[in-house]
């Protein structure tokens, strides 16, 4: 389906003066739509929130009434905020991030190249200057994977370009902590760990090296349309396929999809 642009009333009109155009100085979220409307809503308003406030950016108050009501099988619904425009687009998930639910992903690891973030960073925020974010999975397909993950120049990992990092070490569900590590807080990875206690898991967040994560039980890229793409090989070394990983899509509500 083609994505319809629903603007939120009052807002001005996208120009080709719009400084998100110009200068990709804007926000958004992505909300997984379900036949039973956008999924975890509130958490990915107060991220756009928080993430509008570090550009100087107010979320217009008729947002939430404007797409509460939408519904859709399994759809993408895009939240956008610039300095002159506010809107929301509505498609189909793509089709690669079913597959990727089903069979999962080849993931390599790159060092970040950073040892400590400036004070003016926005990388705890969700901004429309996705450039980068997009060429890093381009280079991962190149180099014949499927995603990246992104590390530490000590060799702690992060997250990936465009998915929060979640791992499993025994009967702990693990994920990295968005604070210390100015990372974006992961809205699926969050609901994911407030769910899994009622399956006998217990949660943690903290720093994991690359040689500790290559041993752990199963590691996932979390992200709220794919819901959970298992690791099934890191690096170029196979991992065998985790039972817990269509427990946990089902526990968040995903449906697994012919490819």
């Amino acid at each position: 389906m083609s994505a319809p642009i629903l603007v939120i009333p009052g807002s001005g009109e996208l120009t080709a003066t719009d400084r998100g155009l110009l200068y990709g100085e804007g926000v958004f979220e992505t909300v997984h739509l379900r036949p039973d409307g956008p999924w975890e809503l509130g958490p990915h308003l107060e991220r756009l929130g928080r993430s509008a406030a570090l550009l100087g950016l107010t979320v217009p108050d008729g947002l939430a009434d404007l797409v509460a009501g939408l519904t859709h099988e399994d759809g993408a619904l895009r939240l956008v905020v610039t300095p002159a425009t506010s809107f929301a687009t509505v498609s189909d998930v793509p089709q690669i991030s079913r597959i990727q639910r089903r069979d999962g992903i080849r993931l390599i690891t790159h060092d970040l190249g950073l040892t400590k973030r400036p004070p003016w960073s926005l990388s705890s925020a969700k901004t429309i200057s996705y450039a980068e974010n997009l060429a890093a999975k381009r280079w991962a397909e190149l180099q014949g994977a499927d995603d990246l993950l992104w590390l530490t120049s000590d060799g702690y990992a992060l997250e990936g370009p465009t998915a929060s990092l979640v791992w499993l070490s025994g009967d702990t569900l693990c994920t990295v902590p968005a604070e210390p590590t100015g990372i974006l807080p992961g809205t699926t990875a969050a609901k994911l760990l407030s769910s899994v206690v009622a399956l006998g898991l217990r949660t943690e967040e903290r720093m994991v090296s690359l040689d500790e994560l290559a041993e752990a039980d199963a590691i996932w890229l979390v992200s709220s349309l794919r819901g959970l793409a298992e690791a099934r090989t890191l690096n170029g070394s196979a991992r065998a396929a985790s039972p817990w990983t269509p427990r946990l899509l089902e526990l968040l509500g995903f449906i697994h999809r012919p490819g």
